[in-house]
């Protein structure tokens, strides 16, 4: 495959950004097509996936190009030089043959199968962190290396219907109008999973609020809170909104939302995505102190509390999470999942719910969580039920949720 040297340049860059400057590569890649927005279907391609591969691997192919293992993440170690022996290898691995380029030349093809054929630690091969293997290996103990291989597969794209606007039969005809294939997946009504990756934003189906891009693992969270039209539903840590604008379908467009997050952009973006989808029962209010919380004491039916996580559940997605997550960042985490779980629980009315829930596969952020706020509550609140979504399993993201109840 011939590689011309403007693309495999913007893959360089696009590596650096994201391992030296410490970028989130679905950011740098947004920017990179758009800096280069002349370029065919072909070349965007091309860039987009090699530099997520890339990512996904990243030790694995620091360590088959030879250089030092201690240096993978260091960004004072990670030169250009360096990501272009790293570029090189990979598209020998992936072609037979070495881009006809002059930064490609000199490496020793004799070395590199030596290197093939010895056997490294798991977690070089499975291009993980060790401190972040042994961390899984000791939470979930077999079942760790099977989720592991699934979750260094690229995940697929599902497409939530609106069913505000439309049904998952008509959108799928008007889906293949824009030669976009789509199909229905078992047991979830409302979900299509695309062919092929494409780019489903310019279609005009999007652009009328007609289905959103979401996860199907994530699309199964928002159900589980039993939302009914009418309701007073809080989601209390709303982000940009994908799961308040699923409850807003749910409850009919009947009822109020209250979102709530940190971010006041977020909550922006949460506005013009629910104005596109026809969902206007959403009331956006920024958490900018403790007395927002408090005001909203014993007020919902409903609360939905998807705390901020590790998101080891959707690295396929966004595999530079593995190499930015660190041990005191996780530790930071739970604490404060223990924290939001304990001080936004009280909004639950009495004889109300609450799903707590996290795109995590770690139980130490998930069960655990649950368990240890029920023991400290008493007999105040009780689990109805749990799910967890594992993609080595369904096919899906990572995802954990429990349904509990406040005893009236």
């Amino acid at each position: 495959m011939k590689v011309h040297p403007n693309v495999a340049e913007a893959v360089i860059e696009a590596l650096l950004d994201i391992f030296k400057q410490g970028h989130y590569a679905d950011r740098v890649i947004e920017r990179t097509l758009k800096a280069h927005s002349k370029w065919g279907s072909r070349d965007r391609r091309f860039v987009a996936e090699t530099t997520y591969e890339l990512v996904r691997w990243w030790r694995s192919y620091w360590w088959l190009a030879g250089l030092p293992p201690a240096d993978y993440l260091r960004p004072g170690e990670i030169s250009m030089r360096r990501v272009w022996r790293l570029f090189a290898v990979y598209m020998w691995r992936q072609e037979g043959a070495f881009p006809d380029l002059r930064e490609c030349e000199g490496i020793d093809t004799r070395d590199l199968g030596q290197r093939l054929s010895s056997q490294p630690s798991l977690a070089v091969r499975a291009a993980i962190p060790d401190w972040l293997h042994e961390t899984c290996t000791t939470e979930l103990g077999d079942t760790w290396p099977p989720l592991l291989e699934a979750l260094n597969k690229p995940a697929d794209v599902f497409l939530r219907v609106n069913t505000l606007k439309t049904t998952l039969p008509d959108l799928e005809a008007k889906l293949v109008a824009d030669r976009i294939d789509a199909d229905a997946v078992p047991g979830l009504p409302d979900t299509l999973r695309l062919r092929e990756r494409r780019n489903v934003f310019s279609a005009a189906a999007f652009h009328e609020g007609l289905f959103e891009v979401q996860d199907a693992g994530s699309q199964q969270i928002a159900p589980l809170l039993e939302a009914a039209p009418g309701m007073r539903v809080i989601d209390a840590c709303a982000g940009a909104g994908g799961k308040t604008l699923h409850l807003g379908a749910l409850m009919k467009n009947k009822g109020r939302i209250i979102a709530l997050d940190i971010h006041k952009w977020k909550l922006d973006e949460l506005r013009r995505r629910a104005a596109r989808n026809g969902v206007d029962t959403v009331e956006t209010r920024l958490i900018d102190d403790a007395k927002t919380i408090k005001r909203l004491h014993g007020d919902a039916d409903r609360v939905l509390l998807d705390v901020p996580c590790s998101g080891l559940g959707v690295i396929r997605r966004n595999p530079d999470t593995k190499w930015k997550l660190k041990p005191e960042e996780l530790d930071r985490l739970r604490a404060t999942q223990a924290d939001l779980l304990e001080r936004y629980a009280p909004m639950t009315k009495p004889g109300g719910k609450l799903v707590y829930a996290t795109c995590s596969i770690l139980p130490s952020e998930n069960e655990k969580q649950v368990q240890a706020f029920l023991a400290k509550a008493g007999p105040a609140w009780q689990l109805e039920t749990e799910v967890s979504l594992r993609p080595d399993r369904e096919g899906f993201d990572g995802f954990y949720a429990a349904r509990l109840v406040r005893v009236s």
